[in-house]
């Protein structure tokens, strides 16, 4: 007989060290799908120099061992996504042992002639891929060939460990103020182990059975201080009634369809005072610009596809971030949201810019931002298995029709291993019906919209870009007057482009090609 090994048996009940993810940070990874990879992104333009060597190659070891250099900074970076067993508990992050950069930060080159409409298929493939589950979930692939010397860095960092704040702050993390910035000394790093599948379970059980005392706990609280019950109760009505009735009517659009699995990415820029300027002279946000571009862009699309837009108004969810000053370089999702109605019918730009900026008013007004917080750390007190039946039934969501997330980035020029940093376009995924998101960030004095969509539901979404872009160019240009009914220039059809199956790097079939 073989001698009895203690160590086995007790293995599955070791313990180790894991962070249990929030119902929130969990909902992204139980609905994602093939066809909908739920990450944030950003394709960025950087200096060739620096980074390449004296044959236009990327300097490869160099970018990672400064990618690496800052990766203490989020110790999220090392780690990977756990499940409990039988799903008896929300998913964990533990340190992955096998971490290694290289499958990280990665490069290939780009099918010639490099321009811009290569670089823009190269990226959409790039965010149409999942990140794999068996690693941290996050990429960095520096491209290189494009046609100007310049290098594109396309970022990939999951929805469950990020949102649109803390993904801006990882990126400027990553790089510096200035282009000869002193290397940061990094601290070294060992992986810990993690908890056995049984400790994960006994875990899970055990916080299952904490929820209803957790729950009585509350119940008891808000008892004691009926004023506050009254006050949540109604707070969480008002917000469903105006979420529900924004706009009146529920129109159906065909904006809302199931998505496929390939994408596209269309640009559109503007300088970041001119849209202060006007915002002030009008008396609204800069925010309400583009949400009200975004009107004039859906508006020009939906009448290009013969659809009755009046008296249309199709409803937006805008995050909004409840990240307190103490949470500074925090990663996960702390996020609240407001549904704000566009107007998609006649009426001119300023009209349409008034009417947002007073619905947004209202929703502040009403607090709909920290009661939607409300709702989402009450799901923190919901078992596993129902958030995530939640989660996977957000892809037949009937109550928005897009998502338009505004991101205030640095106002000053960044570089990354002495190469600047010259644009930066941001990213934001598509859910199962929403065949178009868009995202806005200000970077060094430029308004940067980047307009992701479905490349077989959307693929006229140039048409929408351009509407976007010549709205913005009326709102801060011309001599608005409380009596002007005067409508934007007619929006000309885009030039179809050429579908693609396979990411356009030399070299490359699909991914596979990159190192």
């Amino acid at each position: 007989m073989g001698v009895l090994d203690v160590g086995s048996l007790l293995e599955p009940w070791r313990g180790g060290a894991a962070e249990r993810m929030t119902a929130l940070d969990a909902s992204f990874l139980d609905a994602e799908s093939e066809r909908t990879p739920l990450h944030i992104g950003a394709l960025c333009i950087l200096e060739g120099g620096p980074l390449l060597d004296e044959d236009g190659e990327l300097r490869l070891d160099e970018v990672r061992a400064r990618v690496a250099e800052r990766l203490h900074l989020f110790p999220r970076f090392r780690q990977r996504v756990r499940q409990v067993p039988l799903g008896a508990g929300l998913p964990v992050w533990v340190d992955d042992e096998g971490f290694d950069i290289a499958r990280h930060v990665r490069t290939a080159r780009l099918e010639q002639p490099g321009d811009r409409e290569v670089l823009l298929e190269a990226c959409e493939e790039l965010q149409a891929t999942p990140l794999p589950r068996d690693r941290p979930l996050w990429e960095l692939w520096f491209l290189t060939g494009l046609d100007d010397g310049r290098v594109a860095m396309v970022e990939k960092v999951h929805h469950a460990m990020v949102d649109g704040v803390s993904g801006v702050e990882v990126a400027a993390a990553l790089l510096d103020l200035t282009p000869d910035a002193p290397r940061p000394v990094a601290p070294a790093w060992t992986a810990r182990p993690a908890p056995g599948w049984a400790r994960l379970m006994a875990d899970g059980a055990a916080g299952a059975l904490g929820l209803p005392l957790a729950l009585a706990r509350d119940a008891a609280s808000l008892a004691l201080r009926p004023a506050d019950l009254v006050g949540r109760v109604a707070a969480l009505a008002d917000t469903a009634v105006i979420g529900l009735t924004a706009g009146g009517p529920r129109n159906r659009t065909s904006l809302h369809r199931q998505v496929g699995d390939r994408r596209l990415l269309r640009p559109v820029r503007a300088p970041l005072e001119d849209l202060r300027t006007a915002a002030h002279a009008l008396g609204v946000t800069v925010n309400d610009m583009v949400l009200a571009a975004v009107a004039e862009g859906i508006r020009a699309l939906l009448l290009s596809r013969g659809e009755d837009v009046d008296d249309l108004h199709l409803h937006v969810l805008v995050p909004v971030s409840v990240r307190t000053d103490d949470q500074h370089l925090d990663l996960g999702n702390r996020v609240a949201a407001l549904v704000v109605p566009l107007p998609i019918g006649a009426g001119s730009a300023l009209a349409r810019v008034c009417e947002i900026s007073n619905a947004t008013r209202d929703r502040k007004r009403h607090h709909q931002a920290e009661h939607t917080e409300l709702l989402l750390d009450a799901a923190d007190r919901l078992p596993a298995g129902l958030v995530s039946l939640i989660a996977r039934s957000i892809h037949h969501q009937p109550l928005v029709d897009t998502v338009v997330t505004n991101i205030p980035g640095p106002p000053v020029p960044l570089w990354f291993a002495g190469a600047r940093m010259v644009e930066s376009v941001p990213i934001v995924p598509l859910g199962g019906n929403l065949t178009v998101s868009i995202a806005v960030l200000s970077y060094d004095g430029t308004v940067t919209i980047g307009v992701h969509a479905d490349a077989e539901t959307c693929p006229d979404v140039e048409i929408l870009a351009d509407g976007m872009a010549g709205a913005l160019d009326e709102l801060v240009t011309a001599p608005w007057s409380e009596t002007s009914t005067e409508e934007p220039a007619p929006v000309h059809r885009h030039r179809a482009r050429r579908a693609r199956s396979t990411l356009r790097l030399r070299g490359a079939v699909r991914l596979g090609g990159g190192r």
